[in-house]
């Protein structure tokens, strides 16, 4: 399977220190959550995996090969990527827009039919047929969301990164996705989410990397890191763990530590 890592990765922004010297390896057919408090180096990670910062030293990797190094075309057929803070800026319908999740694989004969099985594809997990010929204008924020999701999900590319994708959308559509990501994954392909909410991802992830003022603090298997005292050192808080009934791990924050 393909392997998605970071080597040695230290990054300067607006000449602050973001990232230091991140070393860790993504696994394919895995779900891996990236979490931290806020200012952590959790967007600025994954950008450098999707090739769009250049480090200030070491370099991201796809299958040992500089992701920067490879053709915008060849990195987009791979690597899809979903920014936290991304748009729509006309008022085209919504299959048009999961349809443009095609172009890195466009021939000079225009759309196929394995692009509009894909584009299909992408809409039903998404929930988001029905809204088809819906311009994005009419769209909700959390149906605006899973409309830009489908978009990466039409690319079919072998790492799916995304910033956030949980966040505007409402608890029954988070564990929809959720679910979907999670199916995403096991089709063999990897997955490497930004999330802020400790609990979807002690339910979505096989795998969480905690970061701190831009340095790992733990990684590996979720039920290894999503401990008290890991989370409590990252975020610095108090903070309970348990199993519910149904064998849900759940996460609590209480306070700070005395």
């Amino acid at each position: 399977m393909s392997v998605l890592a970071a080597d040695g990765v230290s990054l300067t922004l607006g000449g602050k220190t973001v990232l230091q010297s991140v070393d860790e390896a993504f696994a394919g057919g895995r779900v891996t959550a990236l979490l931290g408090p806020n200012g952590a180096g959790k967007s600025s990670l994954l950008a450098c995996l999707a090739g769009l910062h250049a480090p200030a030293a070491g370099r991201a990797a796809l299958d040992s090969v500089d992701v920067r190094a490879l053709s915008a075309q060849a990195r987009a057929r791979r690597i899809g990527f979903l920014p936290q803070a991304a748009d729509v800026h006309w008022n085209i319908d919504v299959a048009t827009l999961v349809g443009l999740g095609r172009l890195p694989w466009r021939g000079r004969w225009g759309e196929t039919a394995g692009d509009r099985a894909a584009v299909a594809a992408a809409l039903a997990a998404t929930g988001m047929t029905t809204f088809a010929r819906r311009g994005v204008e009419h769209l909700s924020g959390g149906e605006r969301a899973r409309a830009l999701l489908a978009r990466v999900l039409a690319g079919q590319p072998e790492w799916l990164l995304a910033d956030e994708p949980l966040a505007s959308l409402d608890p029954a559509h988070q564990l929809e996705v959720g679910a979907q990501l999670r199916a995403v994954a096991a089709g063999g392909s990897g997955v490497v989410l930004v999330v802020h909410d400790l609990n979807l991802a002690a339910r979505l992830a096989d795998d969480v990397v905690l970061l701190r003022d831009g340095c790992v603090v733990a990684a590996g298997a979720a039920e290894d890191v999503l401990t008290a005292a890991l989370v409590g050192e990252t975020y610095g808080l108090s903070v309970e763990t348990g199993v519910t009934a149904t064998g849900q791990r759940y996460i609590v924050p209480v306070g700070r530590p005395d």
